[in-house]
């Protein structure tokens, strides 16, 4: 316990959280857990997409991160339009007051800084930057923790992303390649570290029987997929070329007799595992409700293989240590499955093609119980990685005692 005489540090998390996307709850479970761990006298609370979710899953106090609450809705009627920009400016004076609360805010991984997926520069990476902006002004340190980051080709998107980066008094990377990113887009990144995902430092799941063999069940993780930021003029057309592959592969596997488990990583998912139970149609097919990374993870552990598209799909397959195949949409799924061994089995999400896929994923079970071995060596390196981050994030942020107590009583006189 702080003692009375002592004020405890106040620290901020911010992002698209309890928004529904699995893998950014997941990588905000991990810094709560390192800050339980680590600084138990800490007071936590949010800034973020989804804060009932927030509260009711992690037990901290949470505040909307949009004032206007269509904000990820398309705005068509005047209305809204009117709404949206008035939301602009008032989430200004909004995410200024929130961050001059805290001495420290930390953004939990995510892929915060590129645009591999369609995205406006007016949504989240407005409401980033006015978090760095606001940081730099009010003495706050913010530090972007474990981060994505890719090159963006849309310069009101680019530059937002660029300043919220260079303001921010602490940045790591999920992969050399974010970093490599950033600083082809102007920013320093000398000090900048990289480490394997947040996600890595969660608890793994109790292994469960071993995978009984070529008959065993495969779980095929599904996403919402339209390319990225760039695709737009084309995603309906890569949607149904993804949607297609991915159909035709699972019916593939239903005719040699495997069991396929349908999995998601995100609530917009849903549509995609839809389609692919009508199309099939088979009781070898069924879906998972997953809720959290570990209930994908359970998933994985109990499947013999594992077939996926969205990043944190793979990240909960690679973890339990299940021979995994990707379908990659990013360079950042191509850096993970390079990272942990298994480079030579990705297959590009915006040209699935079924029959090269069936081939891939038979060469992939040939080498399952090596691949299994290697997953393990590499899974202990990023635990210990990830207790590095940790071990660096506190000496980069965390202040004395006196400090906070320092910052805080300023505040206090100024306000």
């Amino acid at each position: 316990m702080t003692p009375k005489d002592e004020t405890p540090v106040r620290v901020g998390v911010f992002g698209l959280l309890g928004s529904g996307n699995l893998g950014n709850d997941g990588s905000l479970e991990a810094v709560l857990g390192y800050l339980r761990a680590e600084h138990p006298e800490a007071v936590v609370d949010a800034l973020c997409g989804g804060p009932e979710v927030v509260t009711a899953r992690y037990g901290i106090p949470a505040a909307r991160l949009h004032w206007y609450r269509g904000e990820y809705r398309t705005a068509s009627r005047a209305g809204a339009v009117a709404g949206k920009g008035l939301g602009k400016l008032v989430d200004v004076v909004r995410t200024a007051a929130w961050v001059r609360k805290h001495d420290v805010v930390i953004v939990p991984g995510m892929g915060v800084l590129e645009a591999t997926l369609p995205l406006r520069p007016w949504g989240f990476p407005y409401a980033l930057f006015l978090l760095c902006a606001s940081g730099r002004l009010v003495g706050t340190r913010v530090a972007l923790v474990g981060v994505g980051a890719a090159p963006i080709g849309n310069r009101p998107t680019r530059t937002l992303v660029r300043w919220a980066a260079r303001l921010a008094a602490y940045r790591s990377y999920r992969d050399t390649q974010s970093r490599d990113a950033m600083r082809e887009m102007g920013v320093d990144t000398a000090r900048d570290e990289v480490y394997p995902d947040l996600a890595f430092a969660l608890p793994t799941p109790p292994a469960s029987a071993p995978p009984s063999g070529p008959s065993g069940q495969v779980c095929v993780g599904v996403m919402d997929f339209h390319g990225g930021n760039d695709d737009r003029a084309r995603a309906e057309e890569i949607h149904r070329r993804y949607l297609d592959g991915t159909t035709r592969f699972v019916r593939a596997l239903v005719e040699d007799g495997r069991p396929v488990r349908l999995l998601t990583g995100d609530q917009c998912d849903a549509p995609a595992v839809a389609a692919i139970l009508d199309a099939v149609d088979s009781p070898l097919v069924t879906a998972a409700q997953a809720a959290s990374l570990a209930d994908l993870m359970k998933e994985m552990a109990a499947a013999d293989t594992v077939v996926a598209t969205r990043y944190h799909n793979l990240v909960c397959a690679l973890k339990v240590g299940t021979p995994t195949l990707a379908l990659s949409y990013a360079a950042k799924s191509d850096a993970l499955m390079a990272r942990m061994g298994l480079d030579t089995y990705c297959h590009p999400a915006r040209q699935v093609d079924a029959d090269q896929l069936l081939e891939q994923f038979r060469a992939l079970e040939k080498r399952a119980a090596e691949l299994r071995r290697t997953l393990a060596e590499r899974n202990l390196v990023a635990v210990r990685q990830l207790k590095d981050q940790f071990a660096e994030l506190t000496a980069a942020l965390f202040p004395t005692t006196d400090q906070a107590r320092a910052r805080t009583h300023a505040r206090q006189e100024a306000s």
